[in-house]
């Protein structure tokens, strides 16, 4: 049949072979006999692994899975290509002192070891497999009993039970369905590289990552040297932390206080700059919002924004134009978060704001100043969580002002963190304040 009479495509459907195994659980109910490990359990029995987790040597890799790595688990990393998930896995792999068997469908075994050899790999128990049949790679994996097996990628693996090509839909499924079997039954972890389509989402079916225990997401600029890995999903942990890496020449280097290194560029008194305390996760971030706002010269001004939500700059356009009087509508504007860094913590937002009221008025704002508030419709400045770590970083790196929400002074007041505090409540009181209007 050339065309489906579902959706009506041409060339999309696949033949699959399905093979019947009688299952042990419609044995035992046919026979009338129960099977024990399918008996329920009272939730307060079963013993939990919380501390069976296998720690990863690498700092960002372990906080942004929680930890470290659960036994049995499967995690599936995605990314740009280029962007660096090969080099992330493969550096992880180098640095265990165990056992870890690397997968590669679509490296040879050569072109590997000369990656290995560029990151100054470390692990002498690390064994290399250029395979793409699953039932070939779980052969391996309970024989040799790693303690990691990393898979790249899930989109080159093929399993003998289909006739289809790799990378389609029903392969992909197969696929991550033996290596969790394997998982689960052996108790090894696996991490898993997934391709990514042009729209940013992990080629293939929606069930994958539906099957897997967590998915992990390596984003960034290749124009910059940093990248972010977010967990989108986790089982076994939070999805707010992040990891920040700096790629180099001899691979990704971890990032422990990137606060320092996005703000070491800011010896000079310049106008439309001003800093933000963001939190990702439980780890505050100190980073650089920039702004620029110019005469339009065409019929419609320009709005764009990189590494912050382009509909909120519009908003707080809407507000500093309603509630303080500004008039952007005939200019351009232009929203910069430095380093390539994307940013959602609300908290960022009156930085924000200072930097397009300082690039409006071509006022500087000291480079020792820091911003925390979320702005609201109205105009009110509105408190945000954490506050303490917040000033406590800004205070170790040397700021001398802090401007945060007063409805978030209930208990700073009593506390000394080595710089004043200065509370605001609307944008207009900010607005007079930053720059000592009467």
């Amino acid at each position: 049949m050339g065309k489906c009479t579902s959706c009506d495509q041409w060339n999309t459907m696949v033949e699959e072979v399905v093979e019947r195994h009688p299952s042990p659980l419609v044995s035992t109910a046919r026979s009338g006999k129960t099977s024990a490990q399918a008996a329920p359990r009272l939730i307060q029995d079963i013993q939990a692994g919380e501390d069976d987790r296998y720690p990863v040597p690498d700092v960002e890799l372990s906080r942004v899975l929680g930890g470290g790595l659960v036994p049995g688990s499967v995690v599936l990393l995605g990314g740009n290509p280029g962007i660096g998930k090969s080099t992330l896995l493969l550096q992880v792999a180098g640095l265990l002192q165990d056992s870890v068997l690397y997968v590669s469908g679509e490296e040879s075994e050569g072109q590997i070891r000369m990656r290995a050899e560029r990151l100054s790999f470390r692990n002498e128990k690390c064994y290399i497999l250029t395979e793409t049949d699953t039932a070939v790679i779980t052969r391996h994996a309970r024989d040799l009993k790693p303690v990691l097996v990393v898979i790249d990628s899930i989109q080159t693996l093929v399993s003998p039970q289909l006739d289809a090509l790799a990378g389609t839909v029903s392969q992909i499924r197969e696929a991550t369905a033996d290596l969790m079997h394997l998982a689960k039954e052996t108790g090894i972890p696996v991490l898993l590289i997934g391709h990514i389509t042009k729209e940013g989402q992990i080629a293939g079916p929606k069930l994958l990552e539906h099957m897997v225990d967590a998915v992990l997401q390596f984003e960034g600029d290749q124009q910059h040297a940093f990248r972010i890995l977010r967990a989108l999903k986790n089982r076994f942990g939070s999805t707010d932390e992040i990891g920040i890496y700096e790629m180099g020449a001899e691979g990704l280097r971890p990032v422990e206080n990137p606060s320092s290194v996005l703000l070491s560029q800011r010896e000079e008194w310049l106008s439309g700059s001003a800093v933000a305390a963001s939190m990702e996760g439980q780890r505050p971030i100190l980073i650089e919002a920039q702004a620029l706002v110019s005469t339009s010269i065409y019929g419609t001004p320009q709005r764009s924004a990189t590494g912050f939500d382009l509909r909120r700059l519009a908003m707080l356009l809407a507000v500093l134009e309603k509630r303080v009087g500004f008039h952007f509508g005939a200019s351009d504007v232009f929203l910069n978060m430095a380093g390539g860094i994307r940013v959602d913590d609300p908290a960022i937002d009156l930085a924000v704001i200072a930097a397009l009221l300082s690039s409006l008025e071509d006022h500087p704002i000291p480079p020792t100043d820091g911003f925390a508030g979320e702005v609201g419709l109205s105009g009110e400045i509105r408190p945000v969580s954490r506050i303490e770590l917040r000033i406590q970083e800004a205070g170790r790196l040397g700021f001398q002002r802090f401007f945060v929400s007063k409805y978030n002074m209930g208990g700073l007041s009593r506390k000394d963190f080595g710089l004043p505090i200065i509370p605001v409540g609307r944008v207009d009181e900010f607005y007079r304040l930053l720059f000592d209007k009467d």
